[in-house]
């Protein structure tokens, strides 16, 4: 009977805790509001990073994988030829894959990557067809390029060579520096929402300090005292990072078409961006850690600072 008092008690307890720290939310609107304001303004550009490092990531290692040259073959090439290349190619030490792109396939791959264009490029289909067959390889060793290419251009039929050796290294410079700033960035934005909690529950313990002696007068533990606004605290964070979640989520799904037209135009082949399916989980750890983490650690900063509790 007395255990299961008790334990009636403490859940009467944690609903008070729990209650009053929602009563706090609703009753500074204004503090809340500006707070939440602000919170999801910096959340929102931390995950512009996040979603910009998780892509640059993706498409380093799409890249990395596709790597390697395209040879181009006459078109006086006979069928013969071109086989006996594509041969030769695949006995080379280094190359990983040879996979032969028809002219026809090579049209096609501009009609996908030039969509706003596919009218005018249906009128080159044909005889009229400018664009040459051609041999897509990719290698083992990427180091090994040079000594590779230069073997192949050995072969009579073969037009041109076509690599990209600078670009897999751009774009690792490209993604280290833009996970550097992203670290950079989360712990500033960490210190402003700290700041920015710190002084939405300042404002409810200076409307609160009569009550909060007469509490600790009559023997209210500091846990008991310091829990409401813990939870007023979290409650903004949480909320903060589910809405910066939302609008991320919108933002990115409609410039992420666009943003993949802009990558087929500066590299001439298809290179499609995580769908936010893929990132979502992993977001929504990361912002309901900072949301609820900023959250506690600024109100118990607030209240260790000011009410030495």
């Amino acid at each position: 009977m007395i255990k299961k008092v008790g334990m009636t008690v403490r859940y009467s307890i944690f609903g008070y805790l729990i209650g009053e720290g929602f009563r706090n939310v609703f009753k500074n609107k204004k503090s809340t509001i500006a707070s939440l304001i602000i919170m999801c303004a910096t959340m929102f550009v931390f995950g512009i990073f996040f979603l910009v490092g998780e892509n640059v990531n993706h498409i380093t290692k799409t890249i990395e994988e596709q790597q390697g040259m395209e040879v181009f073959i006459y078109d006086e090439a006979t069928e013969a030829q071109t086989i006996e290349l594509g041969n030769q190619i695949r006995s080379m030490d280094y190359v990983n894959t040879v996979t032969y792109k028809t002219k026809e396939e090579a049209l096609d791959q501009m009609k996908r990557m030039f969509k706003d264009k596919k009218d005018y490029l249906a009128t080159y289909e044909g005889e009229g067809n400018p664009f040459k067959a051609s041999y897509v390889v990719t290698l083992t060793d990427l180091t090994k390029l040079e000594e590779v290419q230069k073997q192949v251009e050995q072969s009579p039929i073969v037009a041109n060579i076509q690599t990209r050796p600078d670009t897999v290294n751009a774009l690792i410079q490209i993604a280290d520096g833009i996970k550097l700033i992203s670290i950079i960035i989360l712990v500033i934005l960490i210190f402003i929402s700290i700041f920015i909690i710190t002084n939405t529950i300042k404002l409810t313990v200076h409307a609160r300090r009569k009550e909060i002696s007469i509490m600790k007068y009559v023997g209210a533990t500091n846990g008991f005292i310091r829990w409401p606004f813990m939870v007023e605290g979290m409650i903004i964070g949480l909320i903060s990072a589910i809405i910066s979640m939302l609008l991320l989520g919108g933002a990115y799904n409609v410039v992420s078409t666009q943003i993949e037209q802009a990558l087929v135009s500066l590299r001439g082949t298809e290179v499609l961006l995580l769908p936010m399916s893929d990132m979502f989980g992993t977001l929504i750890i990361v912002y309901l850690v900072l949301g609820l983490g900023i959250g506690a650690l600024g109100s118990a900063i607030s209240m260790r600072k000011y009410l030495e509790v």
